[in-house]
């Protein structure tokens, strides 16, 4: 009985033995995956791209031509990722099993790919269709971007195109809504038009506008700002709107209007002599009035001429001798010689013609003479002789009957000719009386008024105020006069300004 037992377990152990061998021989345990790896919308193979599983395996990088593989992947269902910097990570689903190798292809999207543009500019200003704009325009506009990653990124590019011509202005990078349009054409219409840009996607553009520039310049205000070594001449109206007349790229100074001409007289270097030279309220037909005979004295900053008031002619400067001349050029006539060979540095004509003031002054701007003539250059009267320091700015009143210059009450001499209290002071003609009206209206202290010139009301007077340290910014003030209080009320109203003229 025991030996049966054992041989019917025999028998058990070897059928069991035999269906595991079976079962194992010639069967896997792990499977391949393989693949490529490329960019979308181009197919093109990216090379150093990890890819690894999940449940974890092992890790491989794609080849120079994208293709990767995994091998020796257990059998079972796994999660392939693949992943760069740049790109967007990517993954797929897969069964390994003992039928083969896995084949996968990965289209990776750059990281751009999903990012949002910046909106479409809206134009704010000017308004579309605007005339009689200003030649200097501030353009507005609005503008976001969805991803708040790339508001610091958002650039503007500004297009501008005109009526006169075909030329195309463009600023790029702007990083402000806002850009202001300089120097522009009179009656001439703007085209402008804003493109955006995030560095990431295409640019946006805006709709196109456009405005037209007022037709012509009618500005009573004239200065001059200094451009490194150079003067440039600035026309400007009550409300501060600028048009700049000459190029900072040529030295032009004391600019002078004469209504009844129509024409801006100022002085401009040529060839290292001072020339004076006319033009238009918009800057055009330009002419050269002096030409033989220049303008010479002391210090060609402080050189002045004047209009006769019905614009025909204008009178200046040539060291001793005071010349008149045609508007045109022509008819040079010497008017006036002094008698003790000092140069003649400023003039200033009558609004009736009947009188010249001119002030005179030796070789290094001292030994001043304030003195009226008339047209054929006879003496009526000495307004100011034997005073000590610097003196100038003269300008008739209206009437004639009064007239404003300045003088360095201080008195100071010096080689470098520094001026350390120039007051303004406007002498009666009739009664042979001053009044100090930078007293009245309270000089600050160590400061200079200078240049000054009567409004064309003869109810103010604007004038330079600067600092004694002669390197101070210098600007313009005017000086209302009231007759209710002995003091008079200054205040700025052109910054970074000097030689005025108002008429």
């Amino acid at each position: 009985m025991k030996t049966q037992l054992l041989i019917l377990i025999s028998i058990l152990l070897f059928l069991c033995c035999n269906s595991c061998s079976e079962d194992l021989v010639g069967k896997s345990t792990t499977g391949t995956i393989s693949g490529k790896v490329v960019q979308r919308g181009t197919n093109t193979p990216l090379a150093n791209v990890k890819i690894y599983t999940s449940p974890t395996t092992q890790t491989v990088f794609s080849g120079t031509d994208g293709i990767f593989i995994l091998e020796n992947v257990p059998l079972g269902d796994y999660s392939v990722k693949a992943e760069i910097t740049g790109y967007l990570s990517t993954f797929q689903g897969v069964n390994v099993t003992t039928e083969g190798t896995v084949t996968l292809v990965f289209e990776m999207s750059d990281d751009n790919s999903l990012n949002s543009p910046p909106s479409v500019p809206q134009l704010l200003t000017p308004g579309d269709l605007s005339d009689n704009q200003p030649t200097s325009v501030n353009l507005t506009w609005a503008s976001t971007d969805p991803d708040p990653a790339d508001s610091l990124k958002l650039k503007f590019r500004v297009i501008v195109k005109n009526s006169l011509n075909n030329t195309v202005f463009e600023k790029q990078d702007v990083k402000t809504k806002s850009y202001t349009l300089e120097n522009l054409i009179y009656g001439v219409t703007y085209f402008w038009q804003i493109a955006a840009s995030d560095a990431l996607n295409p640019e946006v553009y805006s709709e196109i506008r456009q405005f037209k520039v007022s037709d012509k310049p009618n500005n009573r205000f004239h200065f001059v700002r200094k451009s490194g070594s150079n003067f440039f001449i600035i026309s400007s109206n009550a409300a501060g709107q600028n048009f700049q007349l000459t190029p900072s790229t040529v030295n032009s100074w004391r600019p002078k209007l004469n209504n009844d001409a129509n024409l801006i007289a100022f002085l401009r270097t040529v060839s290292g002599n001072t020339q004076i030279f006319t033009t238009k309220k918009d800057g055009s037909n330009l002419l050269q009035v002096t030409n033989t005979q220049p303008v010479l004295g002391y210090n060609y900053e402080d050189l002045d001429f004047s209009w006769k008031t019905n614009g025909s002619e204008l009178i200046y400067p040539s060291f001793n001798k005071l010349y008149r001349i045609n508007k045109d050029g022509s008819g040079l006539n010497l008017i006036y010689t002094t008698a003790d060979g000092n140069f003649i540095t400023e003039c200033d004509w009558s609004n009736d013609g009947t009188k010249i003031a001119i002030k005179t002054n030796d070789v290094d701007g001292y030994n001043v003479k304030i003195l009226i003539i008339d047209p054929l250059g006879n003496l009526l009267k000495t307004v100011l002789t034997g005073e000590n320091g610097a003196a100038g700015g003269l300008n008739f009143s209206i009437t004639g009957e009064r007239l404003l210059y300045t003088r360095d009450f201080s008195g100071y001499e010096n080689s470098n000719h520094r001026i350390l209290d120039s007051r303004i002071f406007m002498f009666n003609l009739t009664s042979d009386t001053n009044v100090d009206l930078s007293t009245l209206s309270r000089k600050p202290l160590g400061s200079n008024d200078l240049d000054p010139r009567f409004s064309p009301n003869d109810a103010e007077v604007i004038f330079v105020n600067t600092s004694n340290d002669g390197i101070s910014e210098k600007s313009i003030f005017k000086l209302t006069f009231n007759t209710t209080n002995i003091e008079y009320l200054r205040e700025i109203i052109f910054p970074e300004a000097e030689m005025p003229d108002w008429e």
